[in-house]
């Protein structure tokens, strides 16, 4: 796989500080770069593949060059979009990023490691093109890591990463310099990162940035429940996001699973707390203002990737902005509405339009991309 033009060496760093000139108002941490290679497809490849449809299961890269010669022969077709297979920079915290600086014109940057491969170069190029700041990115040599996402005829993921022996960001890595003057770090969950996420989010409060936890997935947060709660009441976390299933788990033993129940343990460790409920809309709580914001967008989602991811764009860009809770919520309703109209995390410009048009008819001002934010 190749990837048009080269990408200036000055994107990539190999070592040192941040970049200069005025550092982002919101930064990522993702600390492996990340492909997605994302297609619709029908039954017959899923019954076919590794693991439970439906899953995410890591899959070593002979099995995922596999799944990809595969995917071809078994394309859904679907009007509306050119193309039913996109690859394009992924990872949650990405997919976040991207949409706060093409969007929402957010002043935004990531920090990480990508692989010195053509897939390094993609992820590069494609987080470059929507505005991201890399210049805390460093390069190294090694792969990058892949991630095979296949949508099923409902919009319905199942996904095959491919993480082993990928190139990541070290804890002996971070610099305090490269997260001075920004305002929000975006982080997202994983267990088997904590080393670096928690030695990055020491450095970050430091600073005095704030910072935004993703909870990841339903899986992490039943395995590593115990090692969740003990990040929430180190009081560091400022602003969580949970989908209803992983709410759901995070207070298991309790009498009731309710997603309000839910959103009040969550406020007891974070300033904001938000609850995503997928068609449903979602619930959200700062200090004692609750409020409930239904979902907007088509009832049928082309592909549910990044819907959260993107719902957490809107959300801050509102905090960035000084907006009310409700509101807050209400722009990331239409972010993460825009995203599931096509395939993958990275929003079309055609559903960027769209969620202006929302946002307007909401009494919403849209973001004047002229002016950096």
């Amino acid at each position: 796989m190749g990837v048009e033009g080269e990408i200036p060496t000055t994107l990539l760093r190999r070592g040192g500080g941040g970049g200069g000139g005025s550092p982002p108002s919101i930064l990522g941490l993702q600390l492996s770069a990340l492909i997605d290679h994302v297609a619709r497809v029908d039954w017959s490849l899923l019954d076919r593949i590794p693991g439970d449809r439906g899953g995410s299961q890591q899959v070593a890269i002979g099995d995922l060059n596999r799944i990809l010669s595969e995917v071809n022969t078994h394309i859904l077709p679907f009007s509306g979009d050119l193309s039913p297979i996109r690859t394009i920079a992924g990872g949650s915290v990405a997919n976040t990023i991207r949409g706060l600086a093409a969007g929402f014109g957010v002043s935004s940057g990531i920090v990480g490691a990508c692989g010195d491969d053509d897939q390094g170069r993609l992820f590069c190029h494609n987080m470059s093109l929507s505005g991201v700041d890399l210049s805390r990115l460093r390069a190294k040599k090694g792969p990058t890591g892949q991630c095979v996402c296949l949508v099923d005829a409902n919009g319905n993921r199942t996904m095959r990463p491919c993480l082993s022996n990928v190139v990541k960001l070290q804890t002996n890595e971070l610099k305090r310099e490269e997260f001075r003057g920004s305002k929000w770090l975006v982080v997202r969950y994983a267990y088997f990162n904590s080393e670096p996420i928690n030695a990055a989010i020491k450095i970050a409060k430091q600073e005095g940035v704030s910072i935004s936890l993703d909870l990841a997935s339903f899986e992490m947060v039943r395995d590593y429940r115990s090692h969740l709660i003990e990040l929430l009441e180190t009081g560091n976390i400022d602003l969580c996001f949970a989908n209803e299933d992983e709410a759901r788990e995070l207070i298991r033993g309790e009498a009731t699973t309710d997603p309000e129940v839910a959103l009040e343990f969550l406020a007891k460790y974070c300033k904001w707390a938000v609850v995503t409920l997928g068609s449903k809309g979602c619930v959200a709580k700062h200090g004692k203002e609750v409020v409930r914001v239904p979902a907007i967008g088509e009832s049928h989602a082309v592909d549910a990737t990044g819907a959260g991811d993107l719902f957490a764009s809107g959300f801050l860009y509102g905090l960035v902005k000084g907006l009310s809770l409700e509101e807050c919520c209400k722009v990331g309703a239409c972010s993460g509405g825009s995203v599931i109209r096509a395939l993958g995390g990275e929003v079309m410009p055609e559903n960027w339009q769209w969620m202006y048009k929302q946002m307007k008819a909401k009494g919403l001002s849209v973001p004047d991309l002229g002016i950096s934010t």
